[in-house]
């Protein structure tokens, strides 16, 4: 009786909503060109599943009946799409290289959004062998589900109030640096190249409050684990090539030197480390996946035996027929977008083996990144996952098969391999990208109480909406700003590095110039990363998560310093908030604070973004072209901010408990 009252509540609650897929769309249209735009320009993307909640909550509550997991299908909407603009890291390779002169409308759409779809696909059962059997953190998740229990009044009266309070101010500070930053008054970084005997290295980190809130949500295992990789990365493999290199080239700073060596070499490591701990870590869910899929089947069986609405809400995933049916029926449709290709030599000669091959490998290559981007996430957040390494993956697995298949290509031959590389390539890092946020957004759910199957026909809509907007948001950058290394790239043209990168690795193996050494390095360095964790596991001295460690090595100091001091003081707060009378309520302030970090610089950098694509300028902040107190003005100013927020935090956190 008790479960049929509880099914029936959780039928009538309001979730997938027609306002809330109209507003879910609107948003998308907005943080996808930001997004695309700045993966254009530098690389990186925002996350938008935060802001997105945020504007959610803010336009549903002139509604009297919206529902905290109807905001939540909105986040969900809009953070597929916006994550799917990650596809801007492969597809530009194709103007790049000289093949398309252009975004052919349909075309994109297309391998866009078959790439998402299967993304989504391939996460149902992903969501209960990561989501619900294990014990991930998730940070991005439970930071979204802890701005939609506080924005809709979940909670005691007590923690309401002074986590609301919590949230918002430290939302407040967050953005504003990052605003400030901006300015050029303060510093949005900090980096300090110097000699190391015969080479050279750096230290530099971003000032970003957002990675010290995902640092305390992620914990200090992995915190440390991912300044492993930062150690091994910049203290030893970075001097060691910068040696090896040579001297530094006239009119190059020793800064951009090292960049340009970490770039060129160690990221490679990087690689290879990441794709053998992404190898081990499949290894090891392999189990809770296999139980995921049976317990899909048990679920679908009991559908069939008319029981389907005993099942509790959130055992309801779509079913797992009409996910198989789906992954299969779409790689018709690929078949058909490939065969374009197959009237190009040397691909013409042998047509049916290349297709048959390249679907294969769509199939399993799809089903391996899915769970691993998965477990990246779950480990340290769809934002600091290296979702470009797995691109880069993914660029070398067809590049093997291709090479495999016509050994002998040079000339238009050798650029038409390429070109189909991409294409591949574009469809895999669709899964991989989704896949990446879309456990983040099933663990928002299951926070908040959402069903599933509603969530995930969110992210096939978020997936459609994000495939209709960015072909001709690609298109109109192209014609105005071009593409470096592009032919008839303009002076303003945009870096887009990532997509030069992996088109570069294409270009490399299937001419055969590929540097394999350091992928191999990066291997063995897994290897033994994966002894000392299983080691420290057995003999239960924590851990050294592998990918964490790849990690760190693959990333810029830039975007990882920050993580582990971040967990450090995570960790700090936790032990202090273990000797309180109330250690949950105390350690639930802790992750409150970390949310508010992370949402206030999320927002900002949304907005920050869409102005930098309206004004079309680098920074359109600037009130100053160089402040030489930027640096140590920043720094004293950002570490004053977070400690002072830890040690306001503790303050409410006692004032609260002597209350109660």
């Amino acid at each position: 009786m008790a479960r049929e009252e509880a099914r029936r509540a959780g039928d009538a609650i309001k979730e997938l909503t027609l306002r809330g897929i109209v507003l879910g769309a609107l948003i998308t249209v907005v943080f996808t060109a930001a997004n695309v735009y700045l993966g254009l320009k530098i690389g990186l993307t925002f996350a938008t599943s935060i802001p997105a909640a945020v504007i959610s909550m803010a336009v549903l509550k002139f509604f009297r009946d919206s529902t905290i997991q109807e905001n939540n299908i909105v986040q969900t909407i809009a953070s597929a799409a916006g994550t799917l603009s990650a596809i801007v890291f492969v597809l530009p390779g194709l103007v790049m290289i000289g093949w398309w002169t252009g975004f052919p409308y349909w075309l994109s759409v297309a391998v866009i959004a078959i790439g998402g779809i299967l993304g989504v696909m391939y996460s149902v059962p992903l969501r209960r062998a990561l989501v619900t059997g294990t014990d991930l953190p998730f940070p991005e998740g439970i930071a979204a589900a802890e701005v939609l229990k506080v924005g809709s009044g979940i909670g005691g009266a007590e923690e309401n109030k002074r986590g609301l309070m919590l949230i918002v101010w430290s939302a407040i500070a967050s953005a504003v640096f990052y605003a400030l930053a901006q300015t050029r008054i303060l510093a949005s970084d900090a980096a300090k190249a110097f000699t190391v005997g015969s080479g050279a290295t750096q230290v530099s980190g971003s000032l970003s409050m957002l990675l010290i809130g995902v640092g305390h949500l992620v914990g200090l295992t992995v915190g440390i684990a991912m300044f492993v990789g930062l150690v091994i990365s910049w203290a030893f493999l970075v001097p060691h090539y910068t040696a090896l290199a040579g001297a530094i080239p006239p009119g190059t700073s020793l800064g951009d030197f090292v960049g340009g060596v970490f770039v060129h070499k160690v990221r490679f490591i990087g690689a290879g480390t990441i794709g053998i701990a992404a190898i081990w870590t499949l290894l090891k869910i392999i189990g809770p996946i296999i139980a995921g899929i049976r317990g899909a089947l048990v679920a679908n069986a009991e559908r069939k035996a008319g029981r389907g609405d005993a099942l509790p809400i959130t055992e309801r995933d779509l079913p797992i027929g009409i996910v198989t049916g789906t992954i299969l029926v779409l790689m018709i449709p690929i078949g058909l977008l490939l065969y374009s290709f197959a009237s190009t030599n040397p691909i013409a000669a042998n047509p049916g083996a290349t297709l048959v091959a390249s679907i294969i490998y769509i199939l399993i290559a799809g089903i391996v990144i899915a769970a691993v981007c998965g477990y990246m996430a779950g480990l340290i957040g769809a934002s600091n996952s290296p979702i470009s390494g797995v691109g880069i993956l993914s660029v070398v697995g067809i590049a093997l098969i291709l090479a495999a298949l016509f050994p002998h290509a040079t000339g238009d031959a050798s650029k038409s391999l390429v070109a189909f590389a991409l294409f591949v390539t574009a469809v895999v890092f669709g899964v991989a990208t989704i896949s990446n946020n879309n456990l983040q957004d099933l663990k928002t759910g299951e926070l908040v109480g959402a069903t599933p199957w509603r969530q995930q026909v969110a992210l096939v809509l978020g997936v459609i909406f994000g495939a209709i907007v960015i072909p001709p948001v690609l298109d109109l950058l192209n014609t105005a700003f071009t593409f470096q290394g592009a032919p008839g790239a303009k002076e303003t043209a945009l870096a887009a590095p990532q997509a030069a990168l992996i088109s570069a690795i294409a270009q490399g193996l299937l001419n055969g110039n590929f540097d394999w050494g350091l992928i191999e390095i990066g291997a063995v360095i897994g290897v033994v990363v994966i002894v000392i964790d299983e080691i420290l596991r057995r003999a239960k001295r924590g851990g050294l998560p592998p990918l964490a460690v790849g990690m760190g090595i693959y990333l810029p100091m830039a975007l990882t310093l920050l993580v582990p001091i971040g967990a450090l003081l995570g960790w700090s707060y936790d032990k202090w908030a273990a000797r309180t009378s109330n250690p949950e309520f105390a350690q639930r302030m802790g992750v409150l604070l970390a949310t508010g970090l992370i949402v206030g610089e999320s927002i900002m950098g949304v907005v920050y973004a869409g102005i930098v694509a309206a004004t079309q300028s680098d920074a359109p902040f600037a009130l100053v072209a160089e402040n030489p107190w930027a640096v140590p003005a920043g720094i004293i100013i950002f570490a004053v901010v977070v400690i002072g927020f830890y040690g306001w935090t503790r303050r409410e956190t006692k004032v609260a408990l002597t209350a109660a």
